[in-house]
């Protein structure tokens, strides 16, 4: 089974480069490693409807984030606010840490 890489985490501040969302910037909220896929907070909302329940008596529409792939986002990198693709670069001790492409600058907290 080959795992998936996926250069994402929770918290991170990523660009939408594609869609009806393009252009706009959020958090990841949420990721799904098996479909490739992430939650970002304020974008992509969709209509949701619901049947009335003891806790919602009165039902109707709900609007809910909805989960994109993840190659229509980059991440935004700290240092130099800019989105960027991301490289897994070794450290002395053998940890592997995100790197920004473009400033070299390390993402993850050591």
């Amino acid at each position: 089974m080959v795992k998936n890489k996926i250069g994402f985490k929770k918290g991170d501040k990523v660009l939408i480069i594609i869609g009806e969302d393009k252009g706009k910037k959020g958090k990841i909220v949420r990721i799904f490693p098996k479909e490739m896929k992430a939650i970002i907070e304020g974008v992509n909302f969709l209509k949701k409807h619901s049947k009335p329940t003891q806790k919602v008596p009165q039902g109707g529409i709900v609007e809910q984030e909805g989960a994109l792939h993840i190659s229509n986002i980059r991440l935004i990198c700290n240092k130099c606010n800019k989105p960027t693709a991301i490289k897994r670069e070794r450290i002395k001790e053998g940890k592997r840490v995100r790197v920004c492409k473009k400033c070299r600058e390390i993402i993850d907290k050591v």
